[in-house]
């Protein structure tokens, strides 16, 4: 898995003009290829009026899916440069929908090429982007009384306590670094007079 990725830091729509033409961008952060295509028909429907609605996607840590479509647009003039320029910016998980509505003035090839990727770039600047970071799970379970402290040191201490369950013993679930795992296992052993159990889990991905 890779260590973290850059994503859209939320969904919205930026709108450019070139020539008359005016092309709205719409990004959103999608976990699945299935919801990047249940977005891209949202737009569709959304601006069934438009001459072209393109679109690119990247999905997986390490851009794994990569997906574009030029819509009726002459053949690589939208779709890819779209694409390209999510992956110039390292963007992972995320969806991008160029809408045009055609002005009256042809661009040619190489302004189509620019409008569509700049549409994308304007976008994500607008937008903004956030950074995900790999980490593991783990399961820390310790007696009631030393619980609440624990849970108050973890949190001021800038850990991610992802659950807490109320049980015999209280079970927190959190989120570490891997470089973390082994000096946290000592704090825990310290914090804790060595009574709390620690286990590892899987991993998952975290805002940095």
């Amino acid at each position: 898995m890779q260590d973290e990725y850059r994503t859209v830091a939320r969904a919205g729509v930026h709108e450019t003009e070139v020539n008359r033409s005016r092309f709205l961008c719409a990004l959103a952060p999608v976990a699945t290829e299935r919801e990047a295509q249940e977005f891209i028909a949202s737009v569709r429907r959304e601006h069934a009026d438009a001459t072209h609605n393109c679109w690119a996607y990247v999905i997986g840590a390490d851009a794994s899916v990569q997906k574009a479509s030029d819509d009726g647009e002459p053949g690589g003039t939208a779709g890819v440069p779209m694409l390209q320029m999510l992956l110039r910016r390292d963007m992972r998980y995320v969806v991008a929908v160029v809408t045009r509505y055609f002005g009256g003035v042809k661009l040619g090839a190489g302004g189509l090429i620019r409008a569509y990727g700049g549409a994308v770039g304007e976008a994500l600047d607008t937008l903004g982007t956030r950074t995900r970071r790999r980490f593991r799970l783990a399961t820390v379970t310790v007696d009631h009384q030393r619980a609440g402290k624990l849970e108050n040191d973890l949190r001021t201490g800038g850990r991610e306590v992802r659950d807490v369950r109320y049980g015999e013993a209280v079970t927190l679930e959190i989120a570490l670094p891997d470089a973390d795992v082994d000096a946290f296992r000592a704090w825990l052993a310290d914090a804790t007079a060595g009574t709390a159990g620690f286990a590892l889990g899987g991993e998952a991905y975290g805002d940095a």
